[in-house]
């Protein structure tokens, strides 16, 4: 696996796969890997004919620099696991490569990006849109791999690149989950003994929802419900439970196709968020 450090060695690395025809897919992370991204690479490779993988803990993504200063850093362990997981190549910007002196242009994606994960973390999506195409700009590569899991996210990147004309193909991989169905995160390891017991809890409701949705109650009091459950078993606050349309992140009252139930909610200091698809029983 090849290891670039600059964005000038970037084009010279990737040229000779390019001149081959052979089709690039890259896996954007911050590092802190765990299953759930290898399981990004793995996709990557089955659909491309080489993997990268870029780590870059962005710093205009984080609403609180004590977060930013505490983010695990592991670039050896991060870069054996992406090695052994058939990289080949990654790819370690700096912020000051990145965001150099006079950096002054922000991508701001409306719309998609102002409810729910927005509202909670006003500037993250900003952060995260202009990061990732700054990351699409450099490499360009075919095709471009993003967990599920933060699937706001994942609409908004989508949305960034069609807007931008950026030529990516952006896909989505479904969440990797624990034994559990608890969503893997770099989050899960703060969880107590205690709470990991209790943190499935938070996608069996959600798959209660979906099926009562999905089989034709309206959303609202369905909802309602499920964080009341979650509040009981000792979850909260509840920054958000929500059924939207999976695209625009827009509110449904009821099942529409491409409905998704999306999730933030508190277990003791940690925050988890997951979402799930809402298919209509009917089908």
């Amino acid at each position: 696996m090849q290891i670039i450090r600059t964005i000038g060695d970037l084009p010279s690395a990737l040229r000779p796969w390019r001149e081959a025809g052979e089709k690039i897919a890259l896996v954007p992370t911050m590092g802190a890997l765990h299953a759930g991204h290898l399981a990004l690479i793995e996709a990557a490779r089955a659909r491309a004919d080489r993997a990268i993988a870029s780590i870059f803990i962005n710093p205009l993504q984080f609403n609180d620099p004590n977060d930013l200063a505490r983010y695990p850093r592991q670039e050896a362990e991060d870069a054996a696991k992406l090695e052994q997981a058939g990289c080949d190549l990654l790819w370690l910007p700096t912020a000051e490569e990145l965001y150099p002196a006079g950096f002054a242009t922000t991508v701001r994606v409306s719309g998609v990006s102002d409810r729910w994960e927005g509202e909670h973390r006003p500037g993250h999506f900003d952060g995260v849109a202009t990061v990732v195409a700054k990351l699409f700009v450099a490499a360009m590569p075919d095709l471009a791999v993003f967990g599920e899991k933060d699937w706001q996210q994942l609409a908004v990147i989508r949305r960034m690149s069609a807007d931008l004309g950026l030529p990516v193909e952006v896909l989505g991989h479904p969440t990797i989950r624990e034994e559990a169905g608890l969503a893997m995160s770099s989050r899960n390891a703060l969880l107590s003994a205690e709470e990991r017991a209790k943190a499935p809890l938070l996608h069996r409701l959600l798959n209660d929802a979906a099926r009562a949705i999905g089989g034709g109650k309206a959303a609202e009091p369905v909802l309602e419900e499920v964080v009341e459950q979650l509040k009981s078993a000792g979850f909260g606050p509840v920054d958000y439970l929500a059924y939207v349309d999976g695209a625009s992140l827009e509110p449904l009252g009821g099942y529409r196709e491409n409905g998704r139930l999306i999730a933030a909610a508190f277990l003791g200091q940690v925050r988890l968020i997951d979402n799930i698809s809402v298919i209509s029983d009917t089908v």
